[in-house]
C-alpha cells in the first residue's frame, strides 16, 4: 500500500510525491481528477475519454440487431464529441 504526505502552500498548492507521479504514470501536464467517495477524497489520473464513452457515443441502445444506418466518420466523431461534453457538462 502506497501512502505518502505532503504540505498545502498558502496558495493552495500541493506537490505529488515522487513515488505516487511514478505510480501513476505522470508527466509534466498530466491531468489529476478529485472525486468525493463519502467522507474520503479520492486523486486519480484523469482519462480523456474511457471507452465506455466511445462505445455510448457510437452505438444506440438497442441492440446490435436493432442497428441503426451506418455512420460516417464524420458523425462518428461529432458523436463522441457531443456525449463528452454532455458527460462534462456539470464539472
Amino acid at each position: 500500500m502506497l501512502k505518502s504526505q505532503t504540505k498545502l502552500t498558502s496558495q493552495g498548492q500541493v506537490s505529488v510525491p515522487a513515488s505516487v507521479r511514478h505510480f501513476l504514470h505522470l508527466i509534466p501536464g498530466s491531468v489529476l481528477e478529485w472525486t468525493q467517495e463519502g467522507d474520503r477524497i479520492v486523486v486519480q489520473r484523469a482519462t480523456r475519454h474511457s471507452t465506455l464513452d466511445a462505445h455510448q457515443a457510437l452505438f444506440s441502445e438497442g441492440s446490435p440487431s436493432d442497428a441503426a444506418p451506418c455512420k460516417t466518420l464524420a458523425e462518428l466523431k461529432q458523436g463522441i464529441r457531443q456525449h463528452v461534453r454532455h458527460r462534462h457538462a456539470g464539472d
